[in-house]
């Protein structure tokens, strides 16, 4: 009781995580701030040592999380509820749906929706011929690789790890709660502290680089469809304003700020993708969805675990284990997010909602907006190509502008990107704030303020100490998601440990009620029976009884009536009889009175 009390009691308040890791981001932005071409050496020297020494290992581990998430949703611990026996859900499907994409990973589709198609048909993996039909199968089967299953499996395996010891063994929302069943009460010290100090630093990687990519994004649409420059200085006052925007929805809390922002950025979505899929090359794209899907279904396996080290190709390290590192540096965040909105749902249900929904509208997104640009850039008026390759965050904008009524669809795809990065901004401060507040689910608004405004700063030094290109952005994030990528796997070993007790328990408690159950059924059976035989031998022994006491009754209660009723008929029988007897008499009286009469003389 007294460990659980000083556990709860440091629940809320700010510890050495915030302190630690905020220095170091401090650090980071003032290093960027001051030299940036400096960072930008650093951390390009650390890519390129990071993506020779671990790019296998960042490929073999991710196959592996999809493995071992598809094997716990079809193993018998996939019934399993995430929280107590009688939680269920507290947001509805639409809603959890809506909030997986606002937390962030939407904003992911949107920018590279469009440029990775586009992008990959012009250079293509090893063994692909450039603007070749495919270069273009290959580029849409890639898009939707980089964001369909595995990185799903990479955020799922912490979202439930983490909602598990969260809901059902009320352990604190930290990354360090899923490693009690390895290191028991030391998570609570400098074990537990490092941990989370290292989910807070990726976390704050992962997320910086979505900033910049959103307001890379965002500056580039104004600027399609504006005079506004698209340059780092109007990409700083895009952070800034979301910044100020994000900290408004902050205020307002999950369930009134973002939950009604993505549903509302989810029906944006869908009137967006659907207005496409009508007025775009609508056959086009329905052929391209049913290829790509097939295409990833047969080639998953080789996609996920070929390498090339007998080539010098630098595809793979630029591209797929850019977003494997990505994903992982996004994972704690994702992770302590999803596990928030998922209480109550069953580890089946959680990774048919996180893993298949997610995957299945990314091949259809993929398929939808890169099937339209490379109709265009091959059939159509073409010059895709060449503006995504210098401008990529101008992607989406350039196929709209191929579309009717492009202004629109334009202000549109502003609008959803910016409620992206809003609820992404929001829901990074909600995660950031909690994991430096000793796992507190409702952070104070002074932590999560000065969160937003190291992300927005981090992001804005990733921006300019990359001359204002995705270079730092990339390299930022798949250096922190080396160590965190380490801590996914121990926290699996942790998961399986906790889940294979809980099942051992879970089913001899199941046993045990269902052993008191048929008990109790064949108690209440034989009790049944017993009184039927009691019934019957009883029915025979007083039968006779209880018909004389019937008897007995009905005699004290009929005598008085039959007696009279006899003593009528006997009065009546001797009336007759009286009668009979009598009538003779007096016919023999009345016969000598008149033979008398007749022998009286005549006068």
């Amino acid at each position: 009781m007294k460990k659980e009390d000083s556990i709860s009691d440091k629940v809320g308040k700010v510890g050495i995580v915030f302190i630690i890791s905020a220095i170091f981001v401090a650090i980071f932005v003032l290093w960027g701030a001051i030299s940036p071409s400096s960072l930008s050496d650093a951390a390009n020297s650390g890519l390129e040592w990071m993506i020779t020494n671990f790019g296998w290992f960042y490929m073999l581990i991710t196959a592996l999380f999809v493995l071992f998430v598809i094997g716990l949703a079809v193993s018998p611990y996939g019934k399993i509820r995430l929280g107590k026996t009688d939680d269920r859900p507290e947001y509805s499907w639409f809603s959890w749906i809506g909030m997986l994409f606002a937390a962030g990973i939407g904003v992911g589709f949107v920018f590279w929706g469009v440029a990775e198609p586009v992008l990959y048909y012009m250079d293509p993996p090893l063994g692909y011929e450039p603007g070749t039909r495919e270069s273009a199968l290959a580029g849409l089967r890639y898009g939707s690789y980089h964001w369909a299953l595995h990185p799903w499996a990479i955020f799922s395996i912490v979202g439930m790890t983490l909602a598990y010891v969260q809901y059902r063994k009320d352990r604190p929302a930290l990354i360090s709660s899923a490693f009690y069943p390895i290191l028991g009460d030391r998570v609570n010290g400098w074990a537990g502290k490092t941990i989370d100090t290292l989910a807070v630093l990726a976390t704050c990687t992962g997320v910086a680089t979505t900033f910049g990519l959103s307001a890379m994004q965002i500056t580039g649409g104004l600027s399609h469809i504006t005079p506004i420059p698209n340059s780092p200085w109007t990409q700083l006052v895009i952070i800034c304003i979301v910044t100020v925007l994000f900290m408004l929805s902050a205020a307002r809390g999950l369930d009134r700020g973002i939950k009604i922002l993505s549903n509302i950025n989810l029906v944006v979505a869908g009137l967006l993708l659907l207005f496409v899929i009508i007025v775009g090359p609508t056959l086009f794209i329905a052929e391209s969805f049913v290829t790509t899907l097939g295409g990833y279904i047969t080639n998953v396996v080789p996609m996920a675990l070929t390498l090339t080290p007998f080539s010098e190709s630098e595809w793979l390290g630029t591209n797929t284990i850019f977003f494997w590192a990505w994903h992982i540096a996004w994972a704690p965040f994702m992770g302590i997010f999803i596990a928030r909105i998922s209480k109550g749902r069953t580890i089946r249900e959680f990774m048919a909602g996180v893993l298949i929904v997610p995957s299945l509208l990314a091949i259809i997104w993929f398929t939808t907006f890169g099937g339209t640009a490379l109709n265009i850039e091959m059939y159509g008026a073409g010059g895709l190509a060449e503006l995504i390759n210098s401008e990529v965050e101008l992607a989406l904008f350039a196929t709209l502008a191929e579309l009717p009524l492009s202004f629109i669809t334009n202000t549109l795809a502003i609008l959803l990107i910016l409620i992206f990065f809003i609820t992404s901004a929001d829901s990074a401060s909600f995660v950031l704030g909690s994991m430096t507040s000793n796992g507190d689910l409702e952070p104070k608004n002074s932590v999560k303020l000065t969160w937003g405004f190291l992300i927005a700063g981090a992001a804005s030094v990733l921006l300019f100490s990359g001359g204002g290109g995705l270079n730092a952005l990339q390299t930022a994030s798949i250096i922190a998601a080396l160590p965190f990528a380490i801590v996914m796997v121990l926290m699996i070993i942790s998961i399986v440990i906790t889940l294979g007790k809980d099942w051992k328990l879970d089913q001899r408690l199941h046993r045990r009620r269902r052993e008191k159950r048929v008990k109790t059924e064949f108690k209440d059976e034989f009790k049944d029976e017993v009184k039927e035989d009691i019934r019957d031998d009883f029915r025979d022994d007083v039968k006779e009884d209880i018909y004389q006491d019937m008897k007995n009754d009905f005699y004290d209660d009929f005598k008085e009536e039959i007696y009279d009723e006899m003593k009528e008929e006997l009065y009546d029988d001797f009336k007759e009889k009286i009668y009979d007897e009598m009538k003779d008499e007096i016919i023999e009286e009345i016969t000598e009175e008149d033979n008398i009469e007749k022998d009286k003389p005549d006068k």
